[in-house]
């Protein structure tokens, strides 16, 4: 390349040492081979006359160069000269353009880092050859395809990005979240505590605390009257400063007409005039500013700066663009009455109500045959004005119902409103909105009147006609009825209305005739029987009380629409539906209609007595029961429904005589058995009891009568019977866990502690996966205070029966009665390590937790478990151990929903009642529980499995667990 010192162009030349070969050698030939010397030897060198190899530079290897000439590399030039080409353009006129040019045309970088195995090099490998319509149209299909590729992906593509933005605002949150709930505590903090709170010190240092800038501080007035009196003394300033010419004397330095005459006071009243005097000029300059108006009040000037408040919260940037967009649309459309209306809301929203009304009437000048404009003008103008501005957007349209409304809406007199509607009706008759809302104007015998003109006016009207049929008589409605139906013999309204007019009047047995009739008439006349329109229609019915109406609905339409396989399964879901919806003659009439299809199914008739339970009374229930097992004399369950509410009935023989058709059914039933001996054993009828129970051990002998049997000996205080009873069934059902259980407790009871433990041994060498049975022996090795051995009871039992939440929860609670509260955090750890999902574990954690830390490990809880009844039920106690009474309570109740089963809920929500609740919540939750009956709860079973509560009723168990809870929580 030429460089700087190329101007000169010196010449570069190398002469080769010792005979070089000069240019010759330079220019790269072959050697120039010597003359023959007899000096030479006579053996002839094999190279001679050879090629030079490639690469070869003569005299290279002995250090000679070539050199080289300026007819080699042409001559030498700037890079700022001006290159031959005259007419060259912009950026090709000098030498250093072209040399750029050129080498970024060859600045191509083809390595092997700059390629890609799908997409190639990355820059272009043809930049440098001529581009051609074949290359523009080739990029256009490129582009195109890139373009359709880039849209079919773009939901996708946006979706991930979401949910990595979501997923990277979880992982690093920004600090005002972080603050968040320290920031809604602010809340709590009253006036008080917030005074108390101290400054924040500044952490500037003295030099920026204190900046040295002028400062202008407001003189006193003594303090002039005071120099000014010492001015007289003075009157000039002393010449050893050396500042000549202020010599003037002080007071002489005044504005003449400032100072009271003969004296040397300054007159402060004369500047206060003059202040004033100066205020009063530019105030009337600025009013006077705007010819023939008064823009600035000057007495009321500061009032007005703090009534002009802006009542729009936006930017005004913005609120000025809308209005220059508006203005432009105005002018270029004047007749879009969109444009007219939102510039007047524009000002309406930034509070100038003037300009918004003049914007919208010059709106109804441009556009007199808009509806809207006239509606937004009538809504902005004031009273008297709006009804003015109404009266003209009448004359301009004598046909628009809204504007009629409107003009009625804002009479404030009634005889003023009808006037109006009566007017609009004049002009349009044909509208079913003015119709109605005039009708609602007047009393029923006037209403009437209107509306028999009305259904005149408007025959296709269902509303209309199905309102003058409520006004009329029983006849006359009849016959407005059948003369909507033949003016709309397409909807379904009418008929229902007509059935529900024969069932108010007693003619229950046209009702279901006249649906018939209905299906049939619709269909006839192209109708689609919409199943659940029916069903809607047939629930309307029943919560206005036309119950065989809505239950010939149901009857009529059931079956529509429906494939036979799918009936029963499509029934049981509609009738749940009504249930949800509160029409509980619907469901009873689903129900009766499904087991006259389904007689024989066992699941609809217990589907039906459910219902009947729980929405029905004693009597349907029983006479549905009676029926049901007339059906399904195999089903037990349905026997003992009828049976135990007879019981609950206080009906003890027709219970007995129930319980006897079921033997006759169902000979050598465990449950009918166990179901007699609870009847006599809960009617005091031990005796009647134990010889059931005797009876059932000779003819059906199961572990469950054995157990009921031991269980009836154990509770009477019949411990022998109940022992030797143990005994023999032992020897009949020896891996039945419940009676070794039952044998050691009886033996606890009676202080034998060595055979209660061998009774637990031997029960677990025969049951070793029954989880009760380890507990109850941990126990007893804990009461005894044998802990060493309680613990390694618990151990063995967690190696035989991995993954069993209970067997750690004992653990736990072992280690924390024994106060190692340490050992039990570690336990409960790796207790969450084997079982991740267990509830009773995690409640348990939460309340492990010091105060502070508790809050956080029920939201893990509830991350891990969220529908468990015991975390949801650790989740309530904690607000209520925070006073937190309303959260508590939400948290009672989703507990107890999720799962009525668990006691343990019931009995801390009633606690919860009887602390903060009225004696009406408490009456609520003692019921809800009678109904539900709780079978299941740590606590619960613990009250109700106690022998000495054997008899005790839902009611009673749940106050004496209520009682035994305590609030260490």
């Amino acid at each position: 390349m030429a460089s700087t010192g190329a101007k000169q162009a010196p010449k570069i030349v190398s002469k080769t040492s010792a005979g070089g070969t000069g240019a010759a050698g330079a220019s790269g030939g072959p050697p120039i081979m010597p003359l023959a010397s007899p000096l030479m030897g006579k053996k002839k060198k094999p190279f001679l006359g050879m090629p030079a190899p490639l690469g070869y530079v003569p005299g290279l290897g002995r250090g000679a160069t070539g050199f080289t000439t300026r007819s080699d590399i042409g001559p030498a030039r700037d890079a700022n000269d001006p290159v031959d080409d005259r007419h060259a353009p912009p950026g090709k006129r000098t030498v250093g353009d072209q040399m750029k040019k050129n080498q970024d045309d060859d600045d191509e970088d083809l390595n092997d880092t700059n390629y890609d195995e799908f997409n190639g090099y990355a820059g272009s490998l043809f930049s440098s050859g001529p581009y051609e319509k074949d290359d523009e149209e080739a990029d256009a299909i490129y582009a195109a395809l890139d373009k359709r590729m880039d849209e079919r992906r773009k939901e996708r593509r946006e979706l991930r990005e979401k949910e990595e933005i979501e997923k990277y605002r979880m992982e690093r949150p920004k600090i005002q979240q972080q603050f968040s709930d320290l920031k809604r505590k602010l809340a709590e903090v009253s006036e008080e505590e917030w005074l108390s709170i101290p400054e924040v010190g500044d952490a500037r240092n003295k030099r920026q605390r204190n900046p040295r800038y002028e400062k202008l501080t407001p003189v006193p007035d003594s303090f002039f009257s005071k120099h000014l009196q010492s001015g007289e003394n003075h009157t000039s300033v002393d010449p050893l400063q050396g500042l000549g010419g202020l010599n003037t004397p002080y007071p002489g330095s005044m504005t003449p007409g400032l100072m009271t005459p003969g004296t040397g006071e300054l007159d402060m009243r004369k500047i206060g005039q003059a202040r004033n005097t100066l205020m009063d000029m530019r105030l009337s300059q600025v009013s006077d500013s705007v010819s023939g108006q008064t823009v600035v009040d000057p007495k009321g000037y500061l009032t007005d700066l703090n009534s002009m408040i802006p009542t729009y919260g936006g930017d005004i940037s913005d609120i000025k663009k809308a209005r220059l967009l508006l203005k432009s649309v105005r002018e270029t459309n004047p007749h879009h009455p969109p444009a007219w209306i939102a510039s007047a809301r524009l000002e309406e929203v930034t509070g100038k109500l003037q300009v918004a009304r003049n914007l919208i009437m010059k709106g109804t000048e441009m556009c007199p045959k808009s509806e809207d404009v006239w509606l937004e003008a009538a809504r902005l103008q004031p009273g008297d004005t709006a009804k003015a501005v109404v009266a003209q957007a009448v004359r301009h349209l004598p046909q628009s119902v809204r504007i009629y409304i409107r003009a009625a809406e804002l009479e404030t007199d009634v005889r003023a409103k009808k006037r109006v509607l009566r007017k609009a009706l004049e002009n349009v008759s044909k509208s079913v909105r003015l119709w109605k809302t005039a009708v609602e104007l007047e009393e029923p015998e006037d209403a009437r009147i209107m509306l028999s003109r009305a259904v005149e006016c408007c025959p296709t009207s269902v509303e209309l006609w199905l309102a003058l049929a409520r006004l009329e008589t029983y006849e006359n409605a009849r016959r407005v009825l059948n003369k909507a139906r033949e003016n709309i013999p397409t909807d379904r309204h009418i008929w229902i209305t007509a059935a529900k007019l024969e069932e108010a009047n007693g003619n229950t047995q046209m009702v279901e005739k006249i649906i018939d009739r209905a299906i049939t008439s619709l269909r006839a006349n192209g109708v689609e029987i919409n199943r659940e329109q029916w069903i809607q229609d047939a629930e309307e019915c029943d919560k206005a009380g036309s119950v065989a109406t809505c239950q010939a609905v149901i009857r009529a339409v059931i079956g529509i629409g429906i494939e036979e396989e799918d009936r029963k399964h499509t029934w049981m879901e509609d009738a749940e539906s009504c249930v949800a919806h509160g029409a509980l003659e619907c469901a009873r009439a689903i129900y009766a209609h499904a087991l006259q299809v389904f007689p024989s199914k066992k699941s609809v008739w217990l589907r039906a007595a459910y219902f009947e339970k729980n929405h029905g009374t004693r009597e349907s229930l029983e006479a549905l029961l009676q029926r049901a097992v007339a059906h399904c004399p195999k089903a037990e369950v349905l026997w003992l429904m009828g049976a135990k509410s007879k019981w609950l009935a206080e009906d003890v023989p027709a219970a007995r005589s129930i319980l006897a058709l079921a033997f006759q059914a169902n000979p050598n039933s465990e449950e009918i058995w166990l179901a007699a001996v609870k009847l006599e054993s809960e009617n005091n009828e031990y005796e009647r009891a134990r010889r059931l129970l005797a009876k059932a051990r000779s003819s059906a002998p199961t572990a469950r009568v054995f157990m009921k049997s031991v269980k009836l000996e154990w509770v009477l205080g019949n411990i022998e019977a109940a022992q030797e009873l143990c005994t023999e069934a032992l020897k009949h059902y020896e891996d039945f866990p419940k009676l070794w259980m039952m044998r050691g407790q009886i033996e606890e009871q009676c202080e034998n502690m060595d055979k209660a433990r061998e009774a637990y041994n031997q029960g677990l060498k025969k049951c070793p996966h029954s989880v009760p049975l380890w507990l109850l022996l941990s126990h007893l090795e804990e009461r005894v205070g044998q802990l060493t051995r309680a613990r390694a009871i618990l151990e063995k039992a967690r190696l035989k029966n991995p993954q069993t939440a209970e067997l750690w929860l004992e653990s736990v609670r072992l280690e924390y009665r024994a106060g190692l509260k340490n050992i039990a955090n570690t336990l409960m750890a790796k207790a969450l390590q084997e079982c991740p999902n267990s509830g009773i574990l995690w409640a348990e954690a939460v309340f492990l937790e010091a105060r502070p830390q508790r809050k956080t490990k029920s939201v893990d809880a509830l991350k891990k478990c969220e529908h468990d009844p015991h975390v949801l039920l650790a989740v309530a106690k904690l607000f209520w151990s925070e006073r937190k009474i309303t959260k508590s309570r939400e948290w009672f109740l989703r507990t107890v929903k999720i799962e009525p089963d668990l006691g343990d809920a019931w009995a801390f929500f009633y606690k919860f009642e009887l602390q903060h609740g009225t004696e009406e919540q408490q009456e609520e939750v003692r019921k809800r529980c009678e109904n539900a009956e709780p079978r299941h709860g740590e606590l619960w079973c613990a009250e109700s499995k106690h022998v000495l509560n054997w008899q005790k009723k839902t009611g009673e168990i749940l106050a004496q667990v209520a009682s035994k809870i305590k609030n260490t929580f």
